[in-house]
């Protein structure tokens, strides 16, 4: 039988987050990503989700290597999960990118695997594939586009991307390079899907270091707090250089700053003066309006650096004299957060300047024209959206389709498809098996236990023990009822304990063969009063002791 070329989905379609996708030919897998993604209201107790791979667990010995498009959780942050699993595989990715994963690995303790950092332009065998890294400008250091030689043709990933012409690091994406693959001829083209919804163009990275740097100007006599993303390395950059312009001293806070700005430092992607950077305990040396504080939790995340300190529980204090600016824009969902962050933070004195009020971030993925620009210097045969939930994957097949694109040469997929790809059409496979794993902690949670937790966080629970006589087939006394998370009243309670009592007068038990009989009529009666009473539907545990 011929071999053949497919691609399988295992996150970031329908989604965005958790992006990882296998291309297959033979005995040839590899892997581009492995992210993660934050848990919802709708995951209650859950650390992180990442993406269900166990069939590539399943197939392993096929796995060639991993190649890493950038260093953000929604593409590396289920690498260490796929790395218990794939100990011996090769991982492919930039400097900054592997630095930020070997330290994910030493966090969990996981031996760093065979690494080859590559550059732009560098060009790698990876099993029957030829694999090309081209440079992307991103919110991000060390983002890469992917071409892919197959046997059958070149696989194009575009990575996340914009068009910035003037990026902080000078090292603008290779659009040269990509009209060059459109001319050679590019078979499939993946496209990321973000900002779809967005006309025009994104602003470059540096129009917000114009922005600060006026802040600055404004707020001579204030101590400056600004929290941002700390994997956006050019953004600190541009933030140190507007401090040693102003004479100021930085000082970083939080776990996640702290650490990325060492790694960046330590392989030359953030520079500063010696002295630029002090330590918190040495802020009292100067005067506040000496200082900077560069922190996490931008997005009002509850154990963040910016969220300790609105509610009053970091070392560092906020006062009268602050002025705190908030350098992104909210992920949607988090908008609750961060705006309860700004309450708080207004509360304690503070003068704060977020989004609605200046223009302090700019999206690291392109805009409409942007998608544009990027389909037509590949003009692929085939082309597929991804990154992007189904609205956004939606309106990208629509954009493909007016600049030429047949739309039967389009696939929008979902987790789990595989589709072969042919030089002649996109045919859609049998889905592999995929979806999400929910990380609690040490553990994988499954969808049973999600679903008593999200029982619980929306009608709580209620425990009936039953204490029943062996020797006399009775209650030896009133039913005890344990409820949280309900508004029980006295006549509620009295109204189960009763029907309880009174269902037990004709019930013949006889130890364990009737227990479950028992449990599922105490729970009946106690779900039947608390709808008709509450109008809700608890968790009900029945506990039998018998005496």
């Amino acid at each position: 039988m011929a071999k053949q070329l497919k691609i399988a989905f295992l996150g970031g379609v329908g989604e965005i987050g958790k992006n990882m996708t296998a291309v297959e030919y033979g005995d040839n897998i590899f892997i581009i990503d492995c992210g993660s993604m934050f848990p919802t209201n709708e995951t209650p107790g859950i650390d992180l989700v990442i993406p269900d791979f166990n069939y590539i667990v399943k197939n392993k010995d096929k796995v060639r290597a991993i190649l890493l498009t950038h260093g953000h959780e929604d593409h590396i942050g289920g690498m260490p999960y796929l790395l218990k699993e794939l100990p011996d595989v090769k991982v492919y990715g930039s400097k900054l990118t592997l630095a930020l994963l070997q330290h994910k690995l030493n966090e969990a303790k996981i031996t760093m695997p065979k690494c080859i950092c590559v550059d732009g332009g560098s060009v790698e065998k990876i099993g029957v594939f030829s694999v090309e890294f081209i440079k992307q400008s991103h919110s991000i250091s060390g983002a890469f586009a992917l071409a892919i030689s197959t046997p059958i043709g070149v696989i194009f990933h575009t990575g996340d991307f914009k068009i910035d012409y003037t990026p902080i690091d000078s090292e603008r994406a290779d659009l040269s390079r990509f009209a060059k693959l459109g001319d050679e001829g590019v078979l499939l083209m993946l496209g990321e899907s973000t900002n779809i919804e967005k006309n025009g163009y994104s602003m470059s990275e540096s129009a917000v270091g114009a922005t600060i740097d006026k802040l600055f100007a404004n707020n001579l006599d204030s101590r400056i707090i600004i929290a941002t993303f700390a994997s956006n390395v050019h953004r600190l950059q541009q933030i140190i250089n507007i401090c040693e312009k102003f004479g100021r001293k930085v000082v970083f806070n939080g776990r996640s700053m702290l650490k990325v700005s060492e790694l960046a430092k330590q392989i030359g992607e953030l520079t500063y003066k010696t002295g630029t950077v002090i330590e918190t305990e040495e802020m009292n040396k100067y005067p506040n309006k000496k200082i900077c504080i560069i922190s996490t939790g931008s997005q009002g995340e509850p154990m963040s650096a910016l969220t300790r300190m609105a509610n009053g529980e970091d070392k560092i204090i906020v006062g009268k004299n602050d002025v705190i600016i908030l350098s992104s824009s909210p992920i949607p969902g988090n908008e609750k957060y961060v705006y309860t962050t700004i309450n708080n933070l207004y509360q304690r004195g503070a003068k704060v300047i977020y989004g609605s009020l200046d223009e302090l971030h700019v999206s690291g993925h392109a805009c409409k024209e942007e998608l544009k620009l990027m389909l037509s210097l590949i003009r692929p045969k085939f082309f597929i959206p991804v990154h992007g939930e189904y609205r956004h994957l939606k309106q990208h097949e629509e954009l493909a389709m007016a600049l030429g694109v047949p739309q039967k040469n389009i696939s929008i997929c979902e987790i789990g498809s595989q589709i072969e790809i042919r030089k002649t059409k996109l045919a859609p496979c049998e889905n592999i098996p995929a979806g999400s794993v929910y990380v609690d902690g040490l553990m994988d949670v499954d969808d049973i236990v999600l679903r008593d937790r999200t029982q619980l966080s929306k009608d709580g629970f209620v425990v009936c023990l039953l204490g029943v006589s062996m020797e006399s087939n009775s209650l030896a006394s009133t039913p005890d009822i344990i409820a949280r998370g309900l508004q029980f009243t006295d006549d509620i309670l009295d109204e189960i304990k009763d029907a309880i009592c009174t269902m037990f007068e004709n019930f013949s038990y006889h130890g364990s063969s009737d227990r479950g009989s028992l449990k599922a009529s105490v729970r009946r009666i106690i779900n039947n009063i608390i709808k008709a009473r509450l109008k809700q539907r608890p968790m009900i545990l029945p506990i039998i002791m018998e005496i």
